[in-house]
Order: C-alpha cells, then structure tokens, then sequence
C-alpha cells in the first residue's frame, strides 16, 4: 500500500440490532427510525484526487510496510481511509490486535471496554506470538511504528479546531497541489483560480506591514476616498417587493392539480409523474407552465409527502406563498432564477427518497430541506459574493462580507413569510417554527459555495469515523450530525448539474457561463479586474467543466454515495460519462495543454504517485484569488440511535 494513505479492512458486514433516534417530527417528538448501509470500497470506480498519497504526513520510510501489514492482518485492503482522526483510530486498532497477539493475552484475562477484534472473523488467523517466534520482532516494531505515528498526529492537533477541520486543511493542500499541476497553461490557470476564489473559504489574514500607512499614503486615500452619492439605509431588506403578495394572492375556488394553470395538463402531468426519478427536464416544465416552474415542482412534491395536511397548511396560502416566492427570483438571471431553484428541490426531495435514508429524517426535518432548497437562491442578482464584496454593495455592507448572498436569500424568504397571506407555518408551534427556521437557516448557508471544503471533510470524517470505531455504528443522535448530512444533501442537489443527462447538463453550463459573462463585461466596463472564467473572450468552457467535476464535483458525490451506498450509483455513472464527454471536446491544439487532464486521467488510474507537502504554501493566496464498476457488497451497519431524554431537557432552539 502507498503511504499517506491507511487502510482499514472489513471482510464482513457488521451489523447491530434495530436503533432508534431522537428525530425532529411534526410534535416535536421522537420517532423510531432505521438504518442505512455504509460501503467498505468504491470497487474498480474511478477514485477522487482525495485518495492520492501524501507521504509527508508519515514519519519514515518504513510507514509503507507499516501500512502494509495492517492491510496483510484483515485479509481485505479494498477499504481506503482518507481523513487524519479516522486514519489515527484505524492505526490504534492495529496497534490493539499487534499487542493481543505479543502479549498472548487469552480473551478473558483482562477487562476491557472494548470487544476483542481478534476473535472476530476478520482476525481468526491471528495466532498467539511466542517471544522465539521469528515474527516477534517485526511485529513489535510494527507496533512501535504504529504507536509512534498515532501519538505524533495527536500531539499537533490544533486543540482550537474539530477533527474535521484536519481533513479540510488536508484536503485543502492535496487540492492545491492537483491545481499547480493543472495550472500550468493559461486555460488551466484561469480555471483552477475559479476553483480557489469559489470554493475554498480562505481566513483572510492581515498583512502588519499593510497596517503602517506612510502619511503620504494616508493623505493621498482620504482625497479619493470621497463619495458623490449618499449610500440608502440599510434598515429595510432590498429585494422585497412591495406589497408583499398581494399581486399574486390565489382567487379560485380549487387548488389546479399541479398548483399551476396550463394549456397542456397531460404533457405536465406526464413529466411530474416522473418527479421522484432523477434528471426531470425543467426546461420543459417552465415551457409548459409560462415559467411558474418553482411553483409547480414544490407544489408537487409537497403533495406527494402530504406535507399540507401533516402540518396544516392552507392551499390557497400555499400557492400564494410559492407565486410569491417564484416572483423574487429574477427571471432576466441567466442561472440562478426559479428554474435553477425548482431543480434543486426536487433533486433533494429525490435524495431524500433514498432506500438507505428511509425513516431516517422526520417530516419536519423533510419540510425544512426542501423548503430550504426553494428559497435557497430568491432575489439572486446574478453576480458572485466576491464581485459584491469588491464593489462594496449594499448587501456586502449589511452581512459584513460573510455569505453575503446565503444571508440575503434567507432574509427575502422569511420576510415574505410574514405576510398574512404567505405564512405556511401558520399553525406552527413556537418550537417547531424555531426549529424549523434553524435548520433552513443552516442549510442555506451552507450553499455558500465557498463552505464547500468544508462541508465535504465534515461529511467525510463523520463517515469514515464511524467505519472505524468498535461497533461500526453511526450514531446520528444529535442535531449537529443530523443537518450535517442535510446540509451535504441539499449541497450536493445544488451542485447536481453535471450527474444530470447530458442534453440538460450542457444547457445548465451553458446559462451559468453566461452568467458568468454577464458578471465580466460589468468587471470590464467598470475597469475592474475580471474576475475567474468570467472573460467570454477567453474562457475554455470544456476544460473548466472537466476541472469542476474532477476536483469538486466527483469528490463530494463520492463522499455521498457512501453515505447512501448503493443508491447513488448511477448518479456517478452519468458524472463519469459526462465529464469524459466534455474531455472529449476539449480543442487539440497546442494552447489548449490538453496533455494536462490527460495526465490527470493518468494518475487516477494509479499510473502516478503525486506528494502533497505538508508546509507547501497555498496556491491559492499566491494566485490571489479570494474569498461504477463493481462494487463491494460488505459494509458497515449504520444505524440512527439516540438514548430517550426528559422534554424538559430538549434545546429550545432545536426541539432535541
């Protein structure tokens, strides 16, 4: 085995009697719920950069055969563990069985917390070790190695920051070291300047020496400093109509099937009848229903879930709520209008279907992603935080430079709600309105694309965790855990685009470049620097989707399909196809450094070996950019438990 990388190794399925979990429902109650399945290996899929080696992190040569032999005790070394806190927990168990084995310690003779992994099927051939034996030796300094590596990690362990903040800034620097490489022609610079600037939320650092202004420069700033124009008060949200809802307050005595008046109510119903399948043709949908696209699909998929009668929500509210709502997204943005939005929520309410996540969230908790993923982008102006942040917008100003837009949909969404004839939470208690309101507002938040890192080392230090740990049971007994995986399940639905079928993925690209253009001749005309793939006269559309989905995409749908394995399967089949069809459309020609993703393509097939220096600095602060196959059936019984607490015990601002 390479180093950097540990294996844990399971060659059976490790189960454990039905669990039960502290779920958010419509009472505020608890609600028996079961378990999902956890995979033991991708198989012979194409792996994520995020399985690349990064030797640095071990203390010697030797870590390699020590890697091996952990591989060698189980018999099984399919499994790859990535994340630092999981990789230190799998080297610890190995360090237990080696110490079993030396000491001939018989299984009785101690006590111990902990159930013995030697007699279990995975080590029956770990036989007792005699001090003459000729592996004695090797094993203890096996075990020596294990040790010292385990107690080197835990010793520089930022004590301020969680475990998953280790495998986000390990992440981070495996990232920018596949965009260096990629880097090394115009093109490839452009993009992974994108990737940097978009999705890694870089802490921006005060330079001193930036502090000391010469009094020359001091003088020179306050002359031009001076504004004509008086900036508006920011005491109102900008983005709200007024009056709120008025204009599209629902008069008909029925609620229309698909809470929408069209001409073609067998063509509409035939799409809709397919709403739980993955890849619905929105375009369609907003053809057919003079762009009321939003309102249609929530309408439909609330209904589906009986969500209106399982919270009391009056129809006709209802659509004036979604008009509403569908109203303050702005048509004119090529992207991120109410079609982008109607996508999003019922991708999650398809992922929210999951076999694996069946019974797991309650219908509140269901209620709160998909309302989540309507409003996730209202009032989207079509332009980037950064761009906003730069120009000193109103709404930079209001959220002081942090998830700008994220904040700004939120606030649009629940003010509409305060209208009289918007609130669907009308018969709400207090605490469920405050639950509810808590968990929408993580879960937008968390489409702030620069959390993305984030959010992915979050997911994948929980998983791999908990693959690792004695029982193999995955404990979502807390409200941390439980909108973490809603806020990767919404997240993963908002970057959804490229594991659609390919005819409606190229016209989902098609309108974010666009957009993107949009945004750059506005960078262009105000003499501003323009900003990453924002340039139509010199963007490589191809290139960039290839670089999307091989160092963002692919690596948190990765992660998610483990999650829920094997219920993503086919969604990572249509992301390979359709990043190899945009690899093919790359330009062959001498400045399109094509050669670079074919070296990508390469190394992930195992050809290559790259390193990823622990003290290298970050790319991205120097590039100046800102804020398949077959798979294993063995796996790990993920199971939902939580231990019954008094009411009174319940956080008031999550019902748990």
């Amino acid at each position: 085995m390479t180093p950097g990388v540990r294996k844990v190794m399971f060659d059976r399925l490790l189960s454990c009697p039905a669990g039960y979990t502290k779920g958010i429902d419509e009472r505020g109650s608890t609600e028996g719920l079961s378990g999902l399945i956890l995979p033991q290996s991708h198989g012979h899929r194409r792996e994520s950069f995020l399985y690349r080696t990064e030797p640095e992190f071990e203390l010697s040569s030797s870590t390699q055969s020590r890697n091996s032999s952990i591989a060698s005790e189980a018999g099984h070394g399919d499994d790859l563990i990535v994340t630092p806190f999981a990789q230190i927990l799998a080297s610890l168990r190995s360090v237990r069985n080696n110490y079993i084995s030396l000491t001939n310690l018989p299984q009785n003779s101690h006590r111990s917390r902990r159930p013995s992994l030697v007699s279990g099927p995975s080590f029956n051939h770990l036989s007792r070790i005699e001090p003459t034996d000729e592996n004695y030796v090797r094993r203890a300094g096996e075990t020596l190695e294990e040790l010292d590596w385990c107690l080197d990690q835990l010793e520089t362990i930022q004590t301020h920051r969680s475990v998953s903040d280790m495998a986000s800034s390990k992440f981070k620097r495996m990232l920018n070291k596949e965009l260096s490489h990629f880097s090394e022609s115009k093109s490839g610079n452009q993009i992974s300047e994108y990737i940097c600037s978009t999705f890694l939320d870089k802490q921006q650092e005060v330079d001193i020496n930036n502090l000391r202004l010469s009094e020359e420069d001091t003088t020179s700033r306050s002359k031009s400093s001076g504004r004509g124009k008086v900036a508006p008060p920011l005491s109102q949200i900008s983005g709200v109509k007024k009056p709120l809802g008025h204009t599209n307050s629902f008069s008909g005595s029925t609620l229309p099937e698909h809470g929408v008046q069209t001409k073609h109510p067998e063509q509409l119903a035939k799409i809709l009848d397919n709403s739980e399948r993955w890849g619905v043709d929105m375009f369609k949908i907003a053809e057919l229903t003079d762009n009321k696209t939003l309102t249609c699909v929530t309408f439909t998929v609330f209904q589906e879930r009986d969500l209106l009668k399982t919270f009391k929500i009056p129809g006709k509210v209802f659509l004036n709520f979604l008009q509403t709502l569908e109203d303050h997204y702005i048509r004119d943005v090529p992207y991120h209008n109410s079609i982008h939005a109607a996508d999003v929520t019922q991708s999650t309410h398809v992922l929210l279907n999951s076999p694996a996540l069946e019974s797991v969230f309650t219908p509140l908790e269901v209620m709160s992603a998909i309302f989540a993923a309507a409003i996730h982008d209202v009032d989207h102006p079509g332009l980037t935080n950064q761009f906003l942040i730069n120009t000193s917008s109103e709404l930079a100003l209001m959220y002081n430079d942090e998830s700008v837009l994220e904040n700004h949909h939120l606030a649009v969404a629940f003010k509409l709600l305060q209208n009289q004839d918007c609130d669907i939470f009308v018969n709400l208690n207090k605490k469920q309105r405050q639950t509810l309101r808590k968990m929408v507002i993580d879960m937008v938040l968390a489409t702030d694309m620069s959390k993305h890192m984030s959010l992915l080392a979050d997911l994948k230090t929980m998983v791999e965790t908990k693959k690792v740990a004695g029982s193999g049971v995955l404990l979502l007994d807390n409200y941390t855990d439980r909108i973490q995986v809603l806020q990767n399940m919404v997240h993963c639905a908002d970057l959804s685009n490229p594991t659609k079928p390919l005819d409606l993925y190229r016209q989902w690209c098609d309108r974010i470049m666009e957009e993107f253009f949009q945004q750059g001749d506005r960078e262009r005309e105000a003499g501003l620097d323009i900003s990453p793939m924002c340039d139509r006269h010199n963007a490589t559309v191809e290139k960039s989707q290839v670089g999307f989905i091989d160092y963002i995409v692919h690596p948190l749908w990765e992660t998610w399909a483990d999650l829920v394995h094997p219920d993503a399967q086919d969604i990572l089949d249509a992301l390979e196809d359709n990043r190899d069809w945009y690899q093919s459309q790359i330009p062959v020609s001498p400045a399109s450094s094509s050669s670079d993703i074919r070296e990508e393509d390469e190394g992930r097939s195992g050809g290559s070996q790259e390193d990823y220096p622990e003290d290298e600095e970050d790319k991205c602060t120097r590039s100046g950019g800102g804020g398949g196959g077959e798979d294993a059936c063995h796996g790990v019984k993920l199971q939902v438990t939580l231990q019954e607490e008094e009411e009174n015990d319940r956080d008031e601002n999550t019902g748990m």
